[in-house]
């Protein structure tokens, strides 16, 4: 398992290298004063597509609109843009983003040195999120060694002695010494608080039989299953959840399961001593089973306290399978859990989002300025058509306001009918108001 420094070292590289092609421009293999051809002071056209001022038809302000005419004014809606901008950044930007357009691809051929590690960024990126999941799904599993622990048994005689100056000293007393650890591997660390082993001293001048119950700490922790359920099942102490799915596997088994209704188990013989009844759930047995299991069993070992002092120095030793955490599922947690180099990596991210935009902003910028070189009259009068569509889109005019605004346009056979019917309606609406009024007043 790579882990987190590789992982991360590996993706602020990779971060680097973007950026500084993105910058520089400088690809493995070319001259160091070599630099791509986007770079340059910004240039661009006047227009608001350009980021000038909106261009407003001369004769036609927003001041002679009706506002039922018209939208917010540019100003508002630049602001809302910019609002909408700032939500838009604030949001996790795609990989899609910091792809170069084809075109631009096509105008710098150096750029395939980006697009290659754009490519790579993204198979480690794959195989990285890969391992995490791997990494999760094998923490949700007991990650456990069988080990081998070896106990030592042993004790010390201390004879009486008549001319010592303390009562401790003048009594005849044995010390029994137990000690353990972990074959191969000495199972403790640095900030490890609990002790190895134990003593205890008592005084007494004669051999004493003594019993040693060591009760094991099982993580995830282990029952004793009661000993019909523990015949009927084949195994004798296990953890609850390997002991129902012990139990589902005699169900499917024997068949047990009832056809019409797949929530309830038909009992044989053996449920029902075991379970006291001929039908239940399976949801139940969860439940039943707090009754039929029991703390698993300790570990006995007999041992002789000998006062002899031919058997001082025997010591007796033990062997015990164990099983323990697995080193490596500390080591993998910490690499789900650490978040190094993260800031450094987001803001390269940026840097490169930003690069991405400045680019596409130049290639906007040398297009306009390509095709007002080659045709400079007819590209400004395509302009100019341009902008008269999008003030009408923003605006909502309805009309030619380029043609409204000379007097040959009121000049043309409508204009006299258009004159009376505008007379005609604004009397009635004056005609309406009076008599409203006169109704009120007569009221």
């Amino acid at each position: 398992m790579a882990s987190e420094e590789t992982a991360g070292g590996a993706r602020k590289a990779t971060k680097s290298k973007l950026f500084e092609f993105l910058v520089h421009g400088v690809r493995p293999g070319m001259p160091s004063g070599a630099r791509m051809p986007h770079q340059g002071a910004p240039m661009g056209p006047p227009g608001p597509p350009y980021g000038g001022s909106p261009a407003v038809r001369p004769g036609l302000t927003n001041q002679t609109m009706e506002a039922s005419r018209k939208r917010p004014a540019p100003s508002q809606i630049q602001q809302q843009q910019a609002g909408q901008n700032r939500n838009r950044n604030a949001k996790r930007r795609k990989m899609a983003d910091k792809i170069l357009p084809q075109r631009i691809r096509e105008l710098v051929p150096e750029s395939q040195a980006y697009m290659d590690l754009l490519a790579f960024e993204r198979k480690l990126d794959q195989t990285i999120m890969r391992k995490r999941v791997d990494i999760q799904e094998a923490l949700k599993r007991p990650m456990k060694q069988k080990r081998k622990l070896r106990l030592y048994i042993s004790n010390t005689f201390n004879p009486a002695k008549p001319d010592a100056e303390d009562s401790e000293g003048s009594i005849a007393s044995w010390e029994l010494r137990v000690e353990g650890k972990l074959l191969d591997d000495w199972h403790r660390t640095p900030t490890t608080q609990e002790t190895d082993g134990f003593q205890v001293k008592r005084p007494g001048d004669v051999n004493v039989r003594c019993t040693l119950l060591l009760m094991l700490d099982y993580q995830p922790p282990q029952f004793k299953l009661d000993p019909r359920l523990a015949r009927l099942l084949g195994i004798h102490t296990q953890t609850r959840s390997s002991i129902i799915q012990a139990l589902w596997q005699y169900v499917k088994t024997n068949k047990l399961q009832d056809s019409h209704d797949k929530e309830y188990i038909n009992c044989d013989k053996y449920f029902q001593q075991i379970f006291d009844c001929p039908r239940l759930k399976f949801s139940e047995i969860p439940q039943r089973l707090t009754n039929l299991l029991l703390p698993p069993d300790p570990i006995v070992i007999n041992h002789m306290i000998s006062v002899d002092a031919n058997d001082q120095k025997k010591t007796a030793c033990y062997d015990i399978d164990v099983e323990v955490e697995d080193p490596l599922k500390a080591q993998m947690s910490s690499f789900l859990l650490s978040t190094a180099n993260q800031q450094e990596i987001a803001s390269l991210d940026n840097k490169i989002h930003e690069t991405i935009e400045s680019i596409n902003q130049l290639k906007i910028q040398r297009d306009f300025m390509l095709s007002f070189s080659r045709d400079p009259k007819g590209y400004i009068q395509d302009w100019l058509k341009s902008q008269s569509r999008d003030l009408k889109l923003m605006t909502d005019v309805v009309g030619n306001p380029e043609e409204e605004r000379r007097a040959e346009f009121y000049h043309q056979p409508w204009s006299q009918e258009a004159v009376s019917r505008y007379f005609y309606c604004k009397i009635q609406q004056k005609r309406q108001e009076l008599e409203q009024a006169l109704a009120l007043r007569n009221t």
